[in-house]
């Protein structure tokens, strides 16, 4: 839970990945680079996303939603996805960067 007072700002996020290929893939990690809104940096990377290593069919998606805590009201997340292909061939999937704001903040 949020706490402003101890500077503890606690977002929810999701994220839906679409696989638009022709074959099945593989979630195998992720990497977030986290910015809170003095520009201090977090790096968080691990296998799979809340404790699954997705298979995504092709033309199937897979959702998920997590969390980040920063210090700050304001702040921004972006990474990327380690994946496989069908053949076990690794590819990478950027994820651009998004605002973690607390909705009050931003008109």
């Amino acid at each position: 839970q949020s706490s402003p007072q101890e500077e503890r700002y606690v977002f929810a996020y999701t994220v839906t990945i679409r696989n638009l290929g022709r074959t099945q893939v593989q979630l195998l990690g992720r990497y977030w680079l986290i910015t809170n809104g003095h520009g201090r940096e977090t790096e968080v990377q691990g296998e799979g996303v809340v404790g699954e290593q997705p298979h995504i069919p092709a033309g199937g998606e897979y959702q998920y939603t997590s969390g980040a805590v920063i210090e700050t009201p304001l702040g921004t997340m972006q990474g990327h996805y380690a994946m496989i292909d069908v053949n076990g061939a690794p590819f990478t999937i950027e994820i651009p960067v998004f605002r973690l704001a607390v909705p009050t903040l931003i008109h």
